[in-house]
């Protein structure tokens, strides 16, 4: 089977005789996802240690008003997971956006968005992490043990299950959603009947006197809730899990639309919900950034046990997170390796068929969220927030681009859009980048550790620069059906099956 060159399409970009597009890295996987993995993972992906830890101190900082926030940042997060689901339909890949850049953008494009995609996630382990030890120190049985240690024993269990195969992954996910998405409805359903019945919670009645009461819905004023929204950001991060996880979905053109359409009630209810009816629950005065939100009502509220249960499954949920960081970016890293702009260990997979080179890389990052822990416990979920909320502007950015350049070729007749697609485009993608160029704006003058984190881009943008001109050679190399000089095989990485770009030069 020969290979032809797309027409307007980068070198490193192919069509095979079929005339589907084909990455290397999407050979070799063992596509054991079921359809309700599928649908837990979109239904639990996003519903994080943003929105069970980050809420509390958000909420205290903003008040009600950061229900708005949630609900503005959620509508453009169901506009980039429409656009990539578009993607995902296309081609399902398991670089997910990596490949789509290397598609529409070419080698840079994927370089760009492949480490940027890693650090979101490098650093979010961090916050993962931090938020796990914060949690266990709720029981009295850890409160002594240093917070540093929790966070070390959180990164290897979560990284030992991970490596075994996608299965256990899949059903890993599946039930930490169920967790987290039933303690929500029972929060929900408990909170609707305190509400209804003005049951009082630590001699407070709930209800709209909570907000009314204690300065309105912007107790702070309008700009606090506008410079959030950098965090806010933040909890959104996850939802483009499917994605990723549909290289290696049965059906994946079936099953993805499906599991992507129930984005938009679970934003709504979930985190608009939540957020509206914890600001119902107490005043905004009440809540703090050191306790998840969820267990400060339960636990101001007296039931025995509630608050320990709770606070188990926002442990659960920051587990959750960890899980799938550690899951994306060994598949990112995997599509990376395959066209050069990787190290090639990140190619190597074991006998579960598991990209292990590329998660162990981002659990070696973790070790720096321990060290975090160790010299500056308090302040290390707020450093790594900034820092993931940068890096989820700048892969949510890349995601609109390529979609908008899949928009542009679609009209000049070269693709061919799927039923499944983002509605009113190009206007979607135009607008989206704009408001993501706003919150970036908002992060660089809020004059604190959004100012300091900002300040710090110039050293990644200088060490992306530096890393694409040590990878050039070699991902030219691969890209043109060879092999970069002084590459030895790996025999660890997978090869592509017969018929794709560099398949003759490769060892079997």
């Amino acid at each position: 089977m020969s290979d032809t060159q797309i027409p307007d399409a980068p070198d490193s970009t192919r069509r095979t005789a079929d005339g589907g597009h084909h990455d290397a890295g999407d050979h070799g996987y063992s596509k054991q996802l079921k359809p309700r993995h599928m649908s837990m993972i979109a239904i639990g992906g996003a519903i994080g240690t943003g929105l069970f830890l980050g809420a509390g101190g958000r909420l205290a900082e903003t008040g009600p008003s950061l229900a708005l926030a949630y609900a503005i940042c959620g509508l453009f997060a169901v506009l980039i997971v429409r656009a990539l689901g578009e993607l995902v339909v296309h081609r399902p890949s398991s670089g997910a956006f990596v490949s789509y850049a290397r598609e529409f953008m070419g080698e840079k494009g994927a370089y760009t968005a492949g480490w940027l995609y890693f650090l979101l996630w490098a650093v979010t382990g961090i916050a993962d992490i931090t938020a796990a030890a914060t949690y266990a120190h709720f029981w009295s049985a850890f409160t002594s043990v240093p917070q540093w240690t929790l966070a070390l024993i959180a990164l290897c269990v979560v990284l030992a299950t991970n490596l075994i195969s996608v299965k256990y992954f899949g059903e890993m996910e599946f039930w930490f959603s169920v967790v987290k998405v039933s303690a929500l409805v029972v929060f929900m359903g408990v909170s609707v009947f305190l509400i209804a019945t003005r049951h009082p919670i630590d001699g407070h009645t709930p209800g709209l006197g909570s907000i009314t009461g204690h300065g309105g819905l912007f107790p702070s004023g309008v700009l606090p809730m506008m410079l959030v929204m950098q965090g806010v950001v933040f909890a959104y991060a996850g939802l483009e899990l499917s994605a990723v996880a549909a290289g290696e979905t049965v059906n994946a053109r079936s099953v993805v639309p499906k599991a992507l359409n129930s984005i938009m009630w679970r934003i709504g209810v979930f985190y608009v919900g939540s957020l509206v009816l914890l600001s119902l629950l107490l005043p905004h005065t009440a809540y703090s950034a050191g306790q998840s939100p969820f267990v400060t009502v339960f636990a101001k509220l007296g039931v025995p046990g509630a608050a320990g249960i709770m606070n188990l499954v926002v442990l659960t949920a920051a587990l959750s997170s960890l899980n799938s960081g550690l899951y994306s970016t060994g598949r990112i890293l995997r599509s990376m390796a395959m066209a050069g702009s990787a190290p090639r260990f990140t190619a190597r997979m074991n006998k579960g068929k598991v990209p292990y080179g590329g998660i162990l890389l981002t659990a070696s990052f973790g070790v720096l969220g321990v060290v975090m822990n160790y010299f500056v416990p308090t302040e290390a979920f707020d450093i790594v927030l900034n820092f993931a909320s940068f890096c989820i502007l700048a892969t949510w950015g890349m995601i609109m681009i390529c979609s908008l350049l899949f928009w542009r070729r679609s009209r000049r007749g070269l693709v061919h859009r799927p039923a499944y697609r983002l509605p009113w485009a190009p206007y979607s993608q135009i607008v989206t980048l704009l408001f993501l160029l706003a919150v970036l704006v908002l992060m660089c003058a809020d004059g604190g550790v959004g100012t300091r984190t900002a300040m710090a881009m110039p050293v990644v943008a200088a060490a992306l620069v530096g890393g694409w001109f040590l990878t050039r050679r070699r991902v030219a190399a691969i890209a043109a059906g060879g092999r970069s000089p002084g590459e030895g095989h790996d025999a660890g990485a997978a090869e592509p099956p017969a018929g794709t770009a560099g398949d003759s030069d490769r060892e079997r």
